[in-house]
């Protein structure tokens, strides 16, 4: 690991510069200040592994729900004139693949033009929803349930969208990755007699703090890395319609 390696590499150099009896001087004062500033960073760690982590699962909820939404809203058009019907469906399957093959990349990589294509076709299943004519009390309660459910959805749909924009403030990684330098920094001001024994202690120490880091930064981009929302509930929804369209095909 890089870290790791960095922090023996600075600690094999501070070791040659630096006497160890001037270092066994100040032992008890670098340590009562390390385990004031180990403290503070930890908490300050599990602040933001904490914060991270909702947001991440907020992401998948809102993945989730809006891939329910899809299902509903496709289900309710059931009861919609064949012509209108058969275009809804077409529209939403529609952007079930826009969002998978297009939009889901997009919101790792930040592409907002990409974004405006699916919501061109909510447009558009908005218009031809709006356009149903209900000519008995029962086409007029489906219809308003149809129009409650799109309302469901594009709510949802902007909270995935936003959620995929949230990020830890510049300010605050810097905090973090500075506070990581200077408490493995302070490890190297132990006076410690065997090599092996003081390495070991600092590279834990390295080690530790760049995985924490590293869960941080990945956490935080949720539609990227290597701990990214999972596209399943999009992919259930395609496979769902799919079935359905040929359905209605062959009847």
């Amino acid at each position: 690991m890089v870290s790791v390696a960095l922090s023996l590499v600075g600690l094999y150099l501070v070791r040659r510069s630096v006497p160890q009896e001037i270092l066994r001087e100040t032992n008890d004062i670098v340590g009562n200040y390390l385990q004031t500033l180990g403290t503070i960073y930890a908490v300050l760690l599990a602040f933001v592994v904490f914060v991270v982590w909702n947001q991440f699962n907020d992401a998948r909820s809102f993945v989730e729900r809006e891939a329910n939404e899809l299902i509903d809203l496709f289900r309710t058009s059931k009861g919609l004139p064949a012509p209108t019907r058969d275009q809804v469906h077409a529209r939403l399957a529609h952007y079930v693949d826009v969002v998978l093959e297009k939009e889901w990349e997009a919101m790792a990589r930040g592409n907002e033009p990409v974004f405006e294509e699916a919501a061109a076709i909510l447009d558009d299943v908005w218009e031809a929803l709006e356009g149903v004519e209900p000519k008995t009390e029962s086409q007029g309660m489906v219809q308003g349930e149809i129009l409650a459910r799109f309302n469901e959805l594009s709510d949802v749909r902007t909270n995935r969208l936003t959620s995929g924009r949230l990020k830890i403030p510049l300010a605050l990684k810097i905090l973090l990755y500075t506070g990581a330098i200077t408490t493995i920094g302070m490890t190297y001001l132990f006076a410690v007699d065997r090599w092996p024994f003081h390495a070991l202690m600092t590279g834990a120490m390295a080690g530790a703090l760049s995985h924490v880091l590293h869960v941080i930064h990945d956490l935080d981009d949720c539609f990227a890395g290597d701990w990214q929302v999972p596209r399943s509930a999009f992919e259930r929804v395609r496979e769902y319609m799919g079935k359905s369209r040929v359905r209605e095909k062959a009847a």
